[in-house]
């Protein structure tokens, strides 16, 4: 198995059932009921010095669905491209997420994910299956649409152990 492999294949196994395009939904469903309830104070915690703020990490899951979403689009309709990597410390450190309201990242995170939906769904089933070379390393439109699912789950379990027990939520 190469670092790749290895490095997806954890996000793979946070993937709780077989109905990956299901588990889209709950996840969200998680997702949102946790930010939901938190305070502004509350989504403004980070649980170690340099880690994101709750804020941050909602947005971080927005912005790696948006770049995972493009990877589809683009592998689906059979774009033979090496589409580029990005750097999620970057991105986050850019996004101005505290500045925000955590209604207005909840309500965007709703919509990245109705989007991923819509397009998942509209794909004719031959398309899950197309491959591209994104970040060096090639990759199905399938195993995309699992890493949206795994990622969202991997850091629903971060936040709850670091961040809820450190709130007292836990």
């Amino acid at each position: 198995m190469t670092d790749f492999q290895k490095y997806i294949q954890r996000y793979l196994d946070q993937v709780p059932t077989g109905n990956w395009l299901a588990e889209l939904k709950i996840s969200e469903e998680k997702t949102v009921g946790i930010y939901s309830n938190l305070t502004e104070e509350q989504s403004r915690f980070a649980y170690a010095e340099g880690k994101w703020t709750l804020k941050e990490l909602l947005l971080h899951l927005s912005d790696t669905e948006r770049v995972f979403q493009y990877r589809i689009l683009a592998f689906a309709r059979g774009d033979k491209n090496n589409l580029p990597g990005f750097d999620e410390n970057e991105y986050a450190n850019n996004s101005f997420a505290d500045e925000r309201t955590p209604e207005s990242l909840i309500e965007e995170y709703k919509l990245v994910r109705k989007s991923s939906q819509i397009l998942l769904e509209s794909l004719n089933p031959s398309a899950l299956q197309n491959t591209g070379i994104a970040n060096g390393n090639e990759i199905s439109v399938e195993t995309i649409g699992k890493l949206i699912v795994g990622h969202n789950y991997h850091h629903l379990n971060i936040i709850e152990e670091r961040y809820l027990s450190k709130l007292g939520w836990m």
